[in-house]
């Protein structure tokens, strides 16, 4: 559980600071707001920082990982929401990054439900 969450924590803070420091470019690349972007930012990074927190304990909460599952696997269905919808107008690579990282966040909570249901049997 705790790779899990700690996985989680390393992508989602990295993924957070790179919108941080060069929100500018990505959004030329992905043809979206810088703003909104850095925004984006802010929240993956102190998201990862507190996942990361929780997989340092020794047993993480079990409430608290379901948080973290619930979050992950809302973010999914809100990216994949995105894209189908086209909601912000990204182009080409946009429209492909979004539901990328939507797998990638979901796939997270999947590792994460499996590592909850070992814990608590």
């Amino acid at each position: 559980m705790r790779l899990f969450l700690g996985l989680d924590a390393v992508v989602t803070a990295g993924n957070g600071l790179i919108y941080l420091v060069a929100a500018g470019p990505v959004g030329d690349l992905l043809d979206m707001d810088a703003g909104f972007l850095r925004g984006i930012g802010v929240f993956l990074t102190v998201y990862g920082l507190l996942v990361g927190l929780l997989a340092r304990q020794d047993v993480p909460s079990a409430a608290a990982t379901k948080i973290v599952i619930e979050a992950n696997l809302l973010w999914a269905v809100a990216s994949i929401a995105t894209a189908v919808f086209g909601w912000f107008d990204p182009n080409t690579i946009g429209t492909v990054w979004i539901p990328m990282q939507a797998l990638v966040v979901g796939a997270f909570a999947v590792l994460q439900i499996s590592g909850l249901r070992k814990l608590t049997n």
